[in-house]
């Protein structure tokens, strides 16, 4: 169980300089820096530009701040409209570019290794008590929220190893948002 603060996490220019990614986990552990089962982290879009392939890869996107992006596929075709707190889910094969109508956002990624982890992600809005996976990430992305017995506020959170007791989550104020994302292990039937 760890506690974190978006803000202090060291962030990483992206390649193609349109941005800045601030990782908040990545599993299971011991996996080198290229690779990974799983990632959970934070982005600032600061211009259009293409998506990083990764394929093998599924992933969901939620605009957290700004006014969202409109996503066109290769041949300029608008593939989808991000708007924020809606999540979306699409494979890391998908070449997408992202275009900001209304200037810079931030946006909350989920990436997971097709046939080893799958992700659920769910935006909060009020009291409720969130079931546990094998990881769960509970993020406070709009307003002030008690998780369990602490507080925290916009883009601090908990990631919680193991299935264990359900965690109960209560918005400080109406128009409160919090991500609840379940990473579990992709078991053969």
């Amino acid at each position: 169980m760890r506690r974190f603060d978006v803000a202090t996490l060291p962030a990483q220019r992206w390649k193609n300089g349109g941005g800045l990614t601030r990782e908040i986990a990545r599993g299971p552990e011991g996996v080198g820096p290229g690779d990974f089962g799983w990632r959970l982290s934070v982005a600032e879009v600061e211009q259009p530009g293409p998506f990083s392939l990764f394929p093998g890869v599924d992933r969901c996107i939620v605009v957290l701040s700004g006014a969202g992006m409109m996503l066109h596929d290769d041949a300029g075709a608008l593939a989808q409209t991000l708007a924020p707190l809606q999540p979306w889910a699409f494979t890391g094969e998908r070449a997408l570019h992202a275009r900001l109508p209304a200037g810079p956002c931030q946006d909350f990624n989920v990436m997971t290794q097709r046939g080893r982890w799958r992700a659920r992600l769910d935006v909060v809005r009020s009291e409720a008590r969130l079931a546990r996976a094998d990881v769960t990430l509970l993020l406070a992305v709009q307003g002030r929220w008690r998780i369990g017995h602490d507080g925290v506020g916009t883009l601090q959170g908990w990631l919680l190893d193991g299935a264990g007791e359900a965690v109960d989550v209560t918005p400080a104020h109406a128009g409160s948002a919090l991500l609840h994302v379940r990473l579990c292990h992709d078991r053969p039937s």
